[in-house]
């Protein structure tokens, strides 16, 4: 290569590199307060999810004991933002097993998506008395405090116990910069 192909080719890959920084920039902007609720993962399309949930449906109908079929279920109508019928899956899901930290939390995060803080918070109580190292649980509880309740003091308390469990994660990373951000009141619990 001659020194003007070098030259080009740096060139270009300098500016490509600040115009990705600028789209990323300029698509982020304004997002800092939103925060995302750790929730149930599925993927697929629309139909995948109908197709699923009239499958779970059949299932629970013929085997209302069924704890999978239930868990099932609620985790589509989570994923599908259906967030009462996702509470009364769940529900039934905890009728079977009322011992599951995993159920309570994902039932918490959508009695949360509908306002009911409290029960949101009982629930995640519970999944963490029954699993104190369950991140799930303190992680949402925080954030009810922080974000709906505006009690940060609160707040710091479940992220406190969070961090001392997890500091490395994606999740930790998330929770220290909301503990940092000015007029959230949570950064002296970091100390």
């Amino acid at each position: 290569m001659n020194k003007d192909s070098i030259l080009i080719a740096s060139v270009a890959l300098i500016v490509g590199l600040l115009g990705g920084y600028l789209l990323f920039s300029i698509s982020t902007t304004g997002k800092t307060d939103q925060v995302n609720i750790a929730a149930p993962t599925g993927a697929g399309s629309p139909a995948d999810y109908s197709q699923r949930i009239a499958q779970a449906e059949k299932i629970v109908a013929q085997d209302p004991k069924n704890l999978n079929a239930w868990i099932s279920l609620g985790n589509d109508y989570f994923d599908t933002a259906q967030s009462q019928k996702a509470i009364n899956a769940y529900g039934k899901a905890l009728e079977i097993e009322p011992n599951n930290p995993n159920v309570l939390t994902d039932q918490g995060v959508m009695f949360r998506a509908v306002g009911w803080y409290d029960k949101a918070l009982a629930n995640f109580e519970k999944a963490n008395k029954l699993d104190p190292n369950h991140l799930q649980s303190l992680y949402n509880a925080g954030l009810v405090y922080a974000v709906d309740l505006k009690q940060p003091e609160k707040a710091a308390k479940y992220w406190d116990r969070y961090l001392k469990l997890d500091s490395s994660s994606s999740t930790a990373i998330q929770i220290k910069g909301m503990m940092e951000q000015p007029g959230r009141g949570l950064a002296p619990a970091m100390k």
